[in-house]
């Protein structure tokens, strides 16, 4: 049976989806199908079982995949250090990342780097922080960008940057006129949130509750675009990571009032397992990210990663 076969049946099984898993190994969908009638035949059982468009692992299919999901990633670390060893740039990077993290801090490096390695290709996933790292810790994926690192066993944590929290609201807000605000201003004001088990809801209340205020929260919703639309709207107020709302500034549509007493940041972190041997273009697209360099500035010679 061959390799790539187990990696489409890990993919998945990961993803619980057969178009994604097509998406990840630049197949179709019918051709991923295909290879799981064959790995059914093959060991003479159900595998997967899809029932009103979900997809659900059998307790057979959950051994194979247990079984397969190391040979599977013993066979992308020894790729990944035959090209490290002859220091060829390309292959696929599985990264996981936060909505607010992947389409407002990374799309312009992603641009870079992959205009300067068009060899690699990168397969970006959205999902929660706790998710990631359990996708970190059990190899689906090689890396991730977190906020608010939780510190875990085998897990390793590299800072990646600091995004200052502000306050928004509506231009016609009342708020909307300070050029600053102590954060006991934002005391008792409505507002709109993120859901209460998000890390990063979670650090804004601790905060707050810190200095003796509370916010009033109105809604609470699971990402950061639809927390910019009730604003927008006049729903209440929000706290949010800076570089999330560049562009309804610059538009008007949105005002930020920053804080005069004191800053309030949300730090973001590279999560990977500890031992992870990384490919060559794995390497560079962290040393990308943490030293802040064009990836033409990156040293050509490879750098090792605990």
């Amino acid at each position: 049976m061959h390799i790539e076969t187990l990696k489409v049946f890990c993919d998945v099984v990961e993803t619980r989806s057969f178009s994604t898993a097509a998406s990840r190994n630049f197949v179709t969908q019918s051709a991923v199908s295909q290879q799981i009638r064959a790995l059914e035949t093959k060991y003479d059982c159900k595998l997967i079982e899809r029932t009103r468009g979900a997809v659900q692992v059998t307790p057979a299919g959950e051994i194979v995949y247990q079984g397969a999901k190391d040979i599977v990633q013993r066979y992308l670390d020894m790729k990944g250090g035959l090209q490290s060893l002859y220091h060829r740039v390309g292959g696929t990077l599985r990264i996981a990342t936060v909505y607010s993290v992947g389409l407002y801090e990374l799309s312009s490096p992603l641009r870079h780097f992959l205009r300067a390695y068009p060899q690699v290709k990168v397969d970006l996933d959205y999902s929660r922080s706790s998710e990631i790292q359990e996708d970190v810790l059990h190899g689906s994926i090689d890396f991730g960008i977190v906020a608010y690192p939780a510190r875990r066993p085998y897990l390793v944590i590299l800072p990646f940057r600091e995004d200052r929290l502000v306050l928004i609201c509506h231009p016609q807000h009342p708020l909307a006129s300070q050029e600053q605000i102590a954060i006991s201003k934002s005391h008792g004001e409505a507002a709109i949130g993120f859901e209460r088990d998000i890390t990063t809801r979670r650090a804004i209340d601790r905060a707050l509750r810190a200095r003796g205020v509370a916010l009033r929260y109105v809604s609470e919703v699971d990402n950061i675009d639809t927390i910019k639309r009730f604003v927008e709207v006049g729903q209440g107020v929000a706290i949010v990571p800076e570089p999330a709302v560049q562009s309804e500034v610059k538009s008007e549509t949105l005002i930020v009032v920053p804080f005069s007493d004191e800053e309030l940041f949300r730090p973001l972190a590279i999560i990977h397992r500890k031992g992870k041997q990384f490919s060559l273009a794995a390497q560079r697209f962290i040393e990308f990210l943490t030293t802040n360099k064009q990836p033409d500035e990156v040293e050509a010679k490879t750098r090792w990663i605990p």
